[in-house]
């Protein structure tokens, strides 16, 4: 009898995994959509991009000149009511700069003709209509190169917050068109996620004021920043 019970002891135990697969339910027929939502709101905060830069025989000269003005500048700032937390160096540069000349031979000769010293000022504006004013005085104390300009938002949770339940939106419409095509209905959502990239602010390109007039302040155009949100979607479609 022993002899018995063992191979169809194995047996059953081979089949209840069939029996419970065959009884497992089909995967629920979904389908699978990509929404978009995108608000434009103006921006609140400008964010300027200020170098100075020094030139001289010796490194130590070309620091001294750039530190001087540089403290003009940041100076001024303060003055104008930018905080300190909306002051930031953002870097310091000192580089040789040489004359090449080619030889009869074919070589090159290197003539050390001075040291180059630029030091970048990052400048948080939260009074964004001051940023003409602020620019044109920076250039006035000795800034010559950098200017370029970020227009952002302090707070763009709001903006976001209505961008992805436009791109939900847009999902929803999207699949129930896709079902309706297809002679079906659109059921409950299965699965969500959000694919929301950095919002990219508006930027000023920076350029070198070294023969830039001395006018009124540099008229500047804040615009809207767009904040674009992506939603991946999956419906159970009926």
């Amino acid at each position: 009898m022993n002899g018995f019970i063992l191979p169809l002891t194995l047996a059953a135990a081979i089949a209840l995994p069939a029996i419970a697969q065959a009884k497992e339910p089909g995967q629920t027929p979904r389908i699978f959509v990509t929404g978009e939502g995108e608000t434009s709101i103006a921006p609140d905060m400008a964010i300027l991009s200020l170098s100075v830069t020094r030139e001289a025989k010796t490194a130590r000269e070309a620091l001294d000149a750039n530190n001087d003005a540089m403290a003009a500048v940041i100076t001024a700032m303060k003055a104008a009511s930018i905080e300190d937390r909306d002051l930031q160096t953002a870097g310091i540069q000192i580089s040789p700069r040489y004359n090449y000349e080619t030889r009869a031979d074919g070589t090159q000769k290197a003539e050390l003709v001075a040291y180059q010293v630029t030091n970048t000022l990052s400048v948080r504006i939260r009074e964004i209509d001051k940023a003409g004013e602020l620019l044109d005085k920076a250039v006035t104390l000795g800034v010559n190169e950098g200017g370029g300009i970020v227009f952002t938002n302090s707070d763009p949770q709001t903006a976001l917050t209505e961008a992805r339940k436009k791109a939900v939106a847009n999902a929803l419409s999207k699949a129930r068109t896709l079902a309706e095509a297809a002679g079906a209905s659109v059921g409950k959502v299965l699965e969500i996620s959000e694919q929301s990239g950095t919002p990219q602010p508006i930027r000023m390109a920076a350029r070198s004021f070294d023969a830039m007039p001395q006018a009124a302040a540099v008229p500047v155009q804040a615009g809207e920043n767009s904040y674009r949100v992506q939603v991946n979607v999956t419906f159970e479609l009926k």
